[in-house]
Parts: structure tokens; C-alpha cells; sequence
């Protein structure tokens, strides 16, 4: 072979080897793509898994309500000498809940409530006016149906408090319902401000024992969130469907208190810290004045906080 010949031939297999290492490299390019693609729709079905799962949890059924809460409230009642809970049935899973049935010429109160443990206007309430309620509701001139519910979860920093402290109050309900006025009373002594985290699920379950709801299955009903999934249930049809025995067609604030299905706190006489201004209305609703009504010059009448015009509106906007 001439000298011409043999290089050529070097020519030739060295385009060859380098034609077999471009392929070789096209063909490992084109793995990777794959490979790459592949794993890019793998990352992408898992965090659609997750978001499905956690859309899936967070809107699932509702699971079973408290007993002694079939209205999604706690109706109390008296014999002249107590004050006891109407004994009902739970609110089914994805079940809805039963209005209480209420006489309005039967000559008593009933009086009904929709309050959030976070809300400072409902602590004024309560704080003005909850003797003489208790002094009516015991006497039997007066009924009090309480619905704590969670408008104010979006101001505790991410932890929740009201929808825990609502489910709090519904394992008291369900497990020890005559502590549940106690209770209620407690966590408004109690009452974080807005804008902090709140009570820890230990705090509140200290703070329930303390006001007298000593049943052993409470605590573990509190710190496992027994009922979260019936507090938003819950909540989700006081902040959108009408309001029984009443003309609401929601409620937009809280405290948003009803005699008889009319609203107290809707004009400015009618102040939240007054309970003379509060008996007067009850009084003007029912026809007479409930028995154990203070007398005027007995009566507290701190001065409010604010006017009543404001403190008939929540101070935060309504979680969804």
C-alpha cells in the first residue's frame, strides 16, 4: 500500500471513530432529555398529589358534631334554682344541624347568641351582662343559646385559636354540657388579645379544668382536634345561611345577639356595655321585665369602649 493510500485509510477510520463518538454523544444527550422530562413530570404529578390531598382534607365532610349541640349551639335552661344544657343529639356527619324551636308569646327571653372567644366586643357583652342573663336563665324567665363560631382565626398569628377554642367549647358540650356556661365565661376572663397567637390546646385545657369541666375525656378531645372539621362546618353556614328564628339572613359581626329573633346592638342606645339599656330591650321585646332584673341604681354601667355602632362589627374581616 502507497504512502497515499495508508493515510487516507488513517483519514477515513479517524472520521469514522469521530462519526461514532458524535452519535455515541447525540445518543446520551437524547437520555438525559428523557430522563430529565421524565423526572420533571414525576416532581410534578407528586405536588399535584399533595395539593389534591390537602384541597381533598381541607374541604372534605364534616364528621359528626358535638352532642347537646344539635342546633350548633348549647341551649341552657333553669328551674329556679339551676341552670342546666338541653340534652340533644349530634349534628350528623355532613349532616345539617336542627333550629331550636322557640315560642315568642310564650312570655319567656330567648335569648341567642353568636360570638367568637377572640373578639373583644363579645367580651364587653358578656362582661356587662352576663349576671343579670344568668340571674334570668335560672329564674326560667329566659332561655340562652350560645354559637361560638370562628370569625377571627385569620388574627392569631397562624395558630387558630378561634377555631380551637370552639372546638374546646364543643368537647365541653359533648362530654360535660352543664360546665359549658362556666367555660364560656372562662375563656372571655381569659381572653387573649387580637393579633397574638392565643392559649396553647394546654392552656385551654387548664382553663376549662379550672372552670369545672373535669370529664378525663375532654383534654385529649381538645389537643386532638376532635371537632375542627364541625367548627368550620359550622361556621361556614352562620357566616352564610340564614339565621333560624330570626329575619338574618347572616351574621356579619360579632357578638351578634338575638331576643326573641330581634338583633340587640343596632343603634346607639343600645350599647353592648349597658345591661340597664340591654334589660330595657328585652323588657320592650318579651312585654315585662324578666325576673331577676337589677334595679336600674343595682345595675353596672361601665362606660363603653366604644360606641355601640362599632362594637356591633367584627374588628376583623370574616375567614373563609
Amino acid at each position: 500500500m502507497s504512502d497515499n493510500q495508508s493515510k487516507k485509510a488513517r483519514r477515513d477510520a479517524a472520521r469514522e471513530r469521530a462519526r461514532i463518538a458524535r452519535e455515541r454523544e447525540k445518543a446520551r444527550r437524547r437520555r438525559n432529555r428523557v430522563f430529565l422530562t421524565s423526572s420533571i413530570i414525576v416532581v410534578a404529578l407528586a405536588i399535584v398529589t399533595v395539593i389534591t390531598l390537602i384541597v381533598v382534607n381541607a374541604s372534605g365532610p364534616a364528621g359528626p358534631g358535638p352532642k347537646n349541640m344539635a342546633s350548633d349551639g348549647i341551649l341552657l335552661h333553669g328551674n329556679g334554682s339551676t341552670i342546666t344544657a338541653v340534652r340533644t343529639p349530634a349534628v350528623p356527619a355532613n349532616g345539617k344541624p336542627t333550629a331550636t324551636s322557640q315560642n315568642n308569646s310564650d312570655g319567656i327571653a330567648h335569648i341567642t347568641i353568636y360570638e367568637d372567644y377572640m373578639c373583644p366586643y363579645c367580651n364587653q357583652f358578656e362582661t356587662a351582662n352576663m349576671t343579670q342573663i344568668k340571674q334570668w336563665v335560672k329564674s326560667g324567665s329566659a332561655t340562652l343559646e350560645l354559637h361560638p363560631f370562628n370569625l377571627l382565626d385569620a388574627s392569631s398569628l397562624g395558630t387558630k385559636y378561634s377555631s380551637r377554642a370552639t372546638n374546646a367549647a364543643a368537647c365541653v358540650a359533648n362530654y360535660q354540657p352543664d360546665a359549658f356556661l362556666a367555660v364560656n365565661q372562662a375563656f372571655y376572663k381569659n381572653q387573649p388579645q387580637e393579633g397574638t397567637k392565643g392559649l396553647t390546646d394546654a392552656q385551654i385545657v387548664s382553663l376549662v379544668q379550672k372552670a369545672g369541666a373535669t370529664d378525663s375525656n375532654i383534654p385529649k378531645c381538645i389537643t386532638s382536634g376532635r371537632f375542627r372539621s364541625w367548627v368550620a362546618a359550622e361556621t361556614t353556614r352562620v357566616l352564610n345561611d340564614p339565621i333560624p328564628n330570626s329575619n338574618l339572613p347572616k351574621v356579619t359581626g360579632t357578638p351578634t345577639v338575638l331576643v326573641n329573633g330581634k338583633q340587640y346592638g343596632t343603634t346607639a342606645a343600645q350599647s353592648l356595655t349597658d345591661p340597664s339599656a340591654f334589660a330595657a330591650f328585652v323588657e320592650a321585646t318579651v312585654g315585662a321585665a324578666p325576673k331577676g332584673t337589677p334595679s336600674p341604681s343595682a345595675s353596672s354601667t361601665a362606660s363603653p369602649s366604644a360606641s355601640s355602632s362599632a362594637s356591633a362589627t367584627p374588628s376583623a374581616t370574616p375567614s373563609s
